[in-house]
């Protein structure tokens, strides 16, 4: 019995709606992260791009448990001396919600270019609308 390859050609991708208000940032992104990796499919293949769309709505109300809010710090740096930027997650989930959400999945995807193809599908939004209303999601339960 030979061990069966998902092909990119034969995946049917479908999407899928996820409510991040009162979730916890971590166990919210594994679980979005599981689903565009493709995880949650029979026909799983490690090289290919199995995985489904995620929206993730909300992402303004998502909870950082803790003191997170103030001791968790994202860090940019310009590659010239004296240019990292830091800013704390509290601060950022002010400013931009949906950057929260969106680190938190990148760093749990594979680091090459299926990485980044997978991260292609994601789609945040702070408040609970969005405009993917056409591809007919289905609520992903948590």
């Amino acid at each position: 019995m030979a061990t069966q390859s998902a092909k990119a050609s034969e995946i049917e991708r479908k999407w899928y709606v996820v409510d991040a208000a009162g979730q916890p940032l971590g166990r919210l992104a594994s679980k979005v992260a599981h689903v565009l990796r493709g995880k949650h499919r029979p026909q799983f293949t490690p090289h290919v791009d199995t995985g489904d769309f995620v929206i993730v709505t909300n992402a303004a109300q998502i909870r950082l448990t803790g003191n997170k809010a103030e001791t968790k710090f994202y860090h940019q740096h310009s590659g010239y001396p004296g240019g990292l930027r830091s800013e704390s997650a509290g601060h950022l989930l002010e400013r931009e919600p949906e950057r929260v959400v969106e680190k938190a999945v990148k760093g749990m995807l594979p680091k090459n270019s299926l990485g980044r193809q997978m991260f292609r599908k994601l789609k945040v939004y702070p408040e609970g609308t969005h405009p993917h209303v056409a591809q007919k999601p289905e609520p992903f339960p948590l």
